[in-house]
């Protein structure tokens, strides 16, 4: 099995340049043998609170059109950030597209403080996926802040926790010791993503990292550069590649 995050640097509110950048990345992580790649938190738009809305996404948006392309024609499972707009109501979230063409959407489930003014949250859109008898299961940003939703995705069994978030400089540290305990304790592996370009007028920290499920950090990229932290389980050990773009 080969994983891969995206570290991007998104262009604020400008999706078809964000879009063309993920589709290089899939290319690159498809040429690397990657069977799933994981984008950060609104990796699309990049973060937004008060333009959220005129930036949102619908499951069946046409702007993915070229993604479920991709994913399907490469048989790689694609993690991409966007404000999602379902029944008239917004959310952080994510959709999770299969190489079978179908569409998944996890929403943020735990906000951060100010978000509430603007996303709902709700425990709704919790989906699960499988690869090489491996479960998935996804986290955005401040969900990792909240012990539960790593609890809870122990009980489900996960194999693999999935982060896309947009942690600054000076929250990453916590985010790391946070990771690190999480893949200890419930005996996942896990894998962040996260921009290392500003967003929302904010620096990024980067960093993107992978952490087996004894909570041995296997990689982690940079705090600068673009590119993507590749993993591949080999004989029942992680190692890790990156490549910078």
């Amino acid at each position: 099995m080969i994983l891969a995050a995206a570290q991007t640097k998104p262009t604020r509110g400008n999706i078809e340049r964000n879009l063309t950048d993920h589709y290089n990345l899939i290319e690159l992580a498809v040429e690397n043998g990657a069977q799933l790649i994981a984008f950060p938190e609104m990796s699309i738009t990049g973060y937004e609170r008060a333009d959220a809305q005129k930036l949102a996404f619908k499951k069946d948006d046409s702007r993915l059109d070229h993604l479920r392309k991709l994913a399907s024609e490469n048989n790689i499972t694609i993690i991409a950030g966007a404000p999602i707009e379902i029944e008239s109501e917004l959310f952080i979230g994510e959709f999770v597209i299969a190489p079978d063409n179908s569409v998944s959407v996890y929403t943020k489930q735990f906000l951060h403080e100010g978000e509430d003014d603007f996303f709902e949250s709700t425990f709704d859109y919790n989906p699960m996926i499988t690869i090489e008898n491996q479960k998935i299961s996804f986290a955005i940003c401040a969900d990792i802040d909240n012990p539960l939703h790593p609890e809870n995705a122990s009980k489900k069994e996960t194999d693999i926790y999935i982060a896309s978030i947009f942690f600054s400089p000076n929250g990453i540290p916590n985010a790391y010791r946070d990771l690190q305990n999480y893949a200890e304790k419930h005996k996942m592996n896990v894998l962040m993503s996260n921009f290392s370009g500003e967003s929302w007028g904010s620096p990024s920290a980067g960093q993107s990292a992978f952490w087996n499920n004894k909570g041995e950090l296997v990689g982690q990229m940079n705090d600068s550069d673009s590119g993507l932290l590749l993993v591949e389980n080999y004989n029942d050990n992680w190692r890790s590649q990156i490549i910078v773009t």
